[in-house]
């Protein structure tokens, strides 16, 4: 049992919530009355429900994001209509903007808008003290981060073991991109890089070998950027991974001849670079030098085993599919190992909203917030977009096909246009872009190389790249089928196992 409980509805099992960790080392005295409960996004929400109001708490904090914000609404229902006295709280992004427009509000007794790590904490002291007086909506201030306590060493031995480890050098972003929440986290903060590095070391000491920085701008300043890569490099030995997220035009040499000292496939790199088209960027406020994108690119790719995931956006005000094309084709040059297509999300609180009139922009209005259409994009594009995307995850990104999949595009003037091309011709033959088996995706880019493009040979590079590493797999036996022979049957299942086990430890959401 608990006064206090902390909970949130994870994306995954293998994510870890740091924000509920630091609000639960903030608590203080409060500690040995709270209690932390994780939940997956497939779990049911009476289930949720169910398990907080087992511990008979006085208090239930709830972290509200977007991939979860529909469950926790029925959440905060359940809780309100079974228990009336219980008093709810909510938190994080989801709830901190235009929380006036939120039926779980009403249903909640606070909401504290913005960090809280240490305005959770002393909201508990009222309420537990007998205040009922309590505003509604409650703003916590930014805290100075000398007085958080860090959250690290609540991450237990099965998280160690199983889970991705967040951690944080700073907090904040110094760029203003418009579609970003991060744009309103100003100014940027950082913990004492002495006392982080002995909470990373703490981890380190314990077992830890897999961290993913949440840091917006991890290389805004060079200095602490180095002497974090310098930690795990003293420390490094096999089986270690750590995922940061870099500004992409602000390498220094002294930062990338570091990153060369890294083992292959030790660091992966999260560059957003979102457009290149200049007109657009210009539009949500963002600022990029391309040259100097271009060139630390290719470097990293060159002389370093970093492995780079890189972002584009489809759907921003002012790109059109030629220009967002022309972007993917010139980031394609540049070598990274993913790229990612994600379509525009209208974020609560973000300024994207001031060009709704001039380009027409249009959104769901359920979470995640996606882009329907816009003045240059209309549905049907941007679902062909969002097929692209998806057929480019599980081929592309999957790193399955990496000799077989250039063939889409070989003697072709544009990568885009012609995987464009291939996407649309698979939602016609597969009828859906979920649910796919592996097999099936082999087949079907065999069947679209070999008879729709007429091109020869490719049983010989497919199986080289179906057999690769040794690894036992069925047969690949739609090359040659029997007459009347059905396709390969649709077992389920998605993507591979490889991308499924490096894609959970690596980026974990959102």
């Amino acid at each position: 049992m608990a006064d206090i409980i902390l909970a949130t509805i994870n994306a995954r099992y293998i994510h870890a919530a740091v924000g509920l960790r630091y609000l639960y080392a903030n608590l203080g005295e409060l500690q040995e009355r709270a209690r932390i409960l994780e939940f997956e996004i497939k779990q049911r929400p009476l289930e949720v429900a169910s398990e907080i109001l087992a511990q008979e708490p006085k208090i239930v904090g709830l972290g509200v994001y977007i991939w979860n914000a529909v469950q926790t609404e029925e959440v905060v229902a359940i809780l309100k209509r079974v228990r009336p006295g219980l008093r709810v709280i909510l938190g994080g992004p989801e709830v901190s903007h235009e929380t006036a427009l939120q039926p779980m509000v009403e249903w909640a007794d606070h909401v504290i808008t913005g960090e809280a790590d240490l305005k959770f904490a002393e909201v508990c002291r009222q309420i537990l003290g007998g205040d009922a007086e309590l505003p509604k909506v409650i703003h916590a201030e930014l805290p100075a981060l000398d007085t958080v306590a860090l959250p690290y060493e609540l991450y237990n031995g099965e998280d160690l073991a199983n889970r991705v480890l967040y951690v944080e050098a700073s907090r904040g972003c110094p760029f203003t991109c418009e579609f970003c929440l991060s744009s309103l986290d100003v100014p940027v903060r950082a913990f004492d890089l002495e006392r982080f590095l002995g909470a990373l070391d703490g981890l380190y000491q314990r077992g830890a070998r897999v961290f993913k920085f949440v840091d917006r701008t991890f290389n805004l300043n060079i200095k602490t950027s180095r002497a974090i890569l310098q930690f795990f490099l003293d420390r490094w030995e096999e089986g270690m991974f750590v995922h940061f997220e870099m500004v992409p035009d602000r390498m220094p040499e002294a930062l990338l001849e570091l990153l060369s000292r890294f083992p292959a496939g030790g660091v992966q790199l999260e560059v957003g670079i979102q457009t290149f088209d200049e007109a657009t960027a210009k539009n949500i406020s963002r600022r990029q030098n391309y040259e100097k994108l271009g060139y630390n690119l290719r470097y990293l790719r060159e002389h370093t085993g970093v492995h780079i995931h890189a972002d584009l956006i489809a759907g921003l005000p002012g790109e059109s599919l030629e220009s967002f094309g022309k972007g993917f084709d010139r980031l394609l040059a540049m070598g990274p190992q993913e790229i990612q297509i994600g379509i525009l999300k209208r974020l609560r609180g973000t300024p994207l909203i001031r060009h709704d009139r001039e380009w027409e922009m249009v959104y769901s209005p359920n979470p995640p917030y996606e882009i329907l259409r816009n003045k240059l994009l209309d549905f049907e594009t941007l679902q062909r977009l969002r097929r692209f995307a998806r057929f480019w995850d599980l081929l592309a990104n999957s790193g399955r096909f990496t000799e077989t999949l250039p063939w889409v595009w070989k003697d072709e003037a544009s990568a885009f246009d012609a995987f464009l091309r291939f996407s649309d011709w698979m939602g016609v033959e597969l009828g859906r872009t979920h649910s796919i088996a592996l097999l099936t995706l082999a087949e079907y880019l065999y069947r679209y190389l070999s008879g729709v493009r007429g091109i020869e040979g490719m049983e010989e590079v497919l199986s080289s790249d179906w057999f690769r590493g040794g690894v036992k797999r069925e047969k690949l036996a739609f090359f040659e089928p029997a007459p009347g022979a059905r396709t390969v049957a649709d077992t389920g299942g998605g993507a591979a196992v490889a991308k499924r086990q490096r894609r959970h430890l690596a980026q974990g959401g959102g």
